[in-house]
């Protein structure tokens, strides 16, 4: 019997062997990418200024991936300064090392070179990237980052002719540097001067200007429109034609038609075009909203073959913001469709889980020294001279922050602050709670605001102040997972999540004028066994500074 046996064993090794080489080989697909980000000369509002490039363009090259690829990215520092790109919306499951962003990772310096390195897990959908450090947005160094499905998915419309990227949002002619020294002075920044679209504000009527893109008639074109922008929310429309709203931010969504949409600072729409018009050509429309100067840039598209020159008569934007509410309240996710899932251990069943923590974050405007600040709950974030996950990870946070400075509730006296502490902002979250977090705005003006690491539910936005028994009017069922919100003046918005993804995830208002101002924070949300199957490793190129910088590193997390 154990000759048999031994025979047997033997029999099977070249099968097991084989195996092993299958599952080697079906590692998911890696895509190399390698940037040099320099400065250029460029006009996009008709006056010379200096801008961010990457690889020579400007706005810089999409990154075209799909659901599970590895991306590695070079990335060479040609600047005369500190460097980080982030990547908006990735989710990074387990991997805050790869966010970009000063509280997870030192800067790329200047003449020096880094290699990201992450997998785009379990999302579909349409992202963007732009440079995280020293107010760079401002200059440029931003674009569109696409995660398509996998083919043996199956997506809830007829694949598109095409697939674009619009990149829209307003503009200054003054450079980062000028703008940065402005906020560091304790002013805040003028109205911009413009509204780019791709890097261009375009002229309506001008007979010379080249198209930006071009349909065949009768197809039908996705379009990725993204606010990349500085300071408004953007109205986004088509001359002649309707939109197809079939994304937003990582999510199918129920297939909703609309004539213009309200997208606000950090949030991407995907929507599908069809050149079903006359053969001519057909102006975009990208004009700031909620403001009273009216900014706009507009793109041409072209019919394949049309001799017609596009109307000089554009389509208005809407002129209130309950217009926009009641837009919001239009989207729904669509439960039926085939596709990656955000948060795949089953928070999508949002409705049906109960809410451990609530937590409540007002934003405010004040001073600190005379200067302006902005602020979270009263308190104004500034970044520690150590990215806080690596004093995390050596476990040394003590020694430039301290876990919650901020409470779940504001302060009572929050609208009479008019000075506010100072610091770095890191709440601590528990590993795998299902949280609320409510945006309050006492303001005048629209707010925007971005979580790292997750995709969140956005189950309500209305007018006044949040209260517990405001939640009977959640939507508990269709919610489009995302994430970006906005929160309207003298308003409310409450988003719902599980702390399910391990690591320090910066939270933050997606002005940067009004985050580099301290309106930001970062959760950290730990795992209890320091394990392999929570967190990754500190990856073993990850530059040091600071306090680590000469620490031998900690033991490795293990499964």
């Amino acid at each position: 019997m154990g000759k048999r046996s031994t025979l047997m064993s033997f029999s099977l090794l070249p099968w097991l062997l084989s195996m092993v080489v299958m599952v080697a080989r079906a590692e998911d697909p890696y895509l190399f990418f390698e940037w040099k980000v320099t400065y250029g000369t460029l006009s996009p509002l008709g006056v010379p200024q200096q801008v961010i490039l990457i690889n020579g363009q400007f706005p810089g090259p999409n990154l075209n991936t799909t659901t599970n690829n590895n991306i590695v990215l070079n990335v060479f520092n040609q600047l005369d300064e500190p460097l980080l790109f982030h990547w908006s919306g990735i989710q990074q499951r387990k991997n805050s090392w790869q966010d970009g962003t000063p509280g997870t990772m030192c800067p790329i310096l200047p003449g020096t070179n880094y290699t990201y390195h992450f997998q785009v897990k379990d999302q579909i959908g349409s992202y963007f990237y732009y440079p995280s450090t020293g107010f760079m947005r401002a200059a440029g160094g931003f674009g569109g980052l696409r995660v398509n499905s996998r083919l043996l998915i199956p997506v809830p419309f007829a694949d598109p002719e095409d697939d674009y990227t619009v990149m829209v949002g307003d503009w200054y002619k003054d450079g980062h540097v000028a703008l940065r020294g402005r906020l560091n002075s304790g002013k805040t920044l003028a109205r911009p001067d413009g509204v780019l679209m791709n890097g261009k504000q375009g002229k309506v009527g001008d007979p010379k200007e080249e198209p930006l893109f071009t349909m065949k008639p009768g197809k039908t074109y996705r379009y990725r429109i993204c606010n990349v922008g500085m300071k408004n929310s953007i109205n986004f429309r088509f001359q002649g034609h309707h939109m197809k709203l079939v994304e937003i931010e990582g999510s199918h969504t129920v297939q909703n038609v609309y004539d213009s949409l309200d997208i606000h600072l950090g949030q991407c729409y995907s929507v599908l075009v069809t050149a079903d018009k006359e053969p001519n050509d057909y102006y975009m429309i990208a004009s700031t909203r909620f403001t009273k100067y009216h900014l706009q840039a507009t793109g041409i598209v072209r019919y394949q073959g049309g001799k017609g020159a596009p109307s000089t008569i554009l389509p208005e934007a809407p002129t209130n913001w309950a217009w926009s509410l009641n837009q919001f309240r239009s989207f729904r996710w669509n439960l039926t469709a085939s596709a990656a899932r955000p948060n795949p251990q089953g928070s999508y069943h949002y409705g049906q889980i109960n809410i451990t923590r609530t937590i409540k974050l007002v934003n405010t405007a004040g001073t600190i020294d005379g200067k302006l600040r902005y602020a979270i709950n009263g308190h104004s974030h500034t970044d520690s001279e150590t990215p806080l996950k690596l004093l995390e990870y050596y476990q040394i946070p003590g020694k430039e922050f301290k876990y919650d400075v901020i409470k779940d509730e504001p302060p009572s006296n929050i609208d009479t602050l008019d000075k506010f502490t100072t610091g770095p902002n890191v709440l601590n979250g528990t590993f795998r709670n299902f949280i609320e977090i409510i945006f309050e705005n006492h303001e005048k003006s629209i707010q925007s605001w971005h979580l790292d690491g997750y995709s969140f539910f956005p189950v309500a936005i209305e007018v006044g102040e949040w209260k517990p028994e405001k939640r009977k009017n959640y939507n508990l069922l269709d919610a489009v997972s995302r994430y970006a919100i906005q929160v309207y003046p003298k308003s409310w918005a409450a988003i719902m999540l599980t702390t399910d993804n391990a690591g320090m995830w910066q939270l933050r208002n997606e002005s940067p004028e009004r985050a580099y101002l301290g309106q930001q924070m970062y959760i950290s949300v730990l795992s209890p066994e320091r394990s392999l199957r929570d967190e990754y490793n500190l990856p073993d190129n990850s530059l040091v500074c600071g306090a680590v910088k000469s620490m031998p590193k900690p033991p490795p997390y293990s499964i």
